[in-house]
């Protein structure tokens, strides 16, 4: 197996090839949302993670990561900093550093920010059925600031009322171990 090529761009150092690599958090491409926070996501669109996708997610008090959502694949979480809620089967469970979450495919989930500072959760998922996601209505994700009115399987109907992401990390996702 031959070594990634590794690009510089915007968003941060990228893999442009297939291949094994090496590459700081610091340095890796990240993604911002003036709403749902940073994400650091270890593929590129050239060299895309054909088994198993991973991203690293900072999420601020009171703002979810994103929309409630179940998807046909396994996801599993890992909180590594900060506090968060978890909504999850349209109830709440509140999680801290070290706590683990195994979604397997299906499950209806997402996270919010508590606490007094930034959440970081390590994320996993599977990629056999990319795309396959449904955004559920849910009144608990809803109070939350992280549900749908209307059940849809369009991210971009889920996520209209929000900003776009931006490429690079922002400068306010301390404290980060690797900052």
């Amino acid at each position: 197996m031959n070594e990634a090529r590794l690009e510089q761009r915007p968003e941060g150092l990228t893999a442009v090839t297939d291949g094994w690599f090496v590459v700081n958090v610091a340095d890796a491409a990240w993604v911002h949302n003036e709403f749902f926070g940073a994400a650091c996501i270890f593929e590129g669109d050239d060299a895309h993670f054909s088994e198993i996708g991973y991203t690293i997610g900072v999420i601020h008090p009171g703002r979810p990561s994103g929309m409630y959502h179940r998807e046909a694949n396994q996801e599993d979480f890992l909180v590594l900093v900060g506090e968060c809620l978890l909504i999850v089967e349209g109830e709440e469970r509140p999680l801290r550093a070290g706590d683990f979450v195994h979604c397997p495919p299906g499950t209806e989930h997402i996270f919010v920010g508590a606490g007094e500072g930034p959440c970081v959760i390590f994320a996993a998922g599977s990629r056999g059925h990319a795309g396959d996601v449904v955004f559920p209505r849910d009144e608990t994700a809803l109070r939350h600031g992280a549900g749908v009115e209307t059940e849809t399987t369009k991210s971009r109907e889920a996520y209209a009322r929000f900003p776009q992401w931006q490429p690079g990390r922002p400068d306010d996702v301390r404290p980060l171990p690797w900052t």
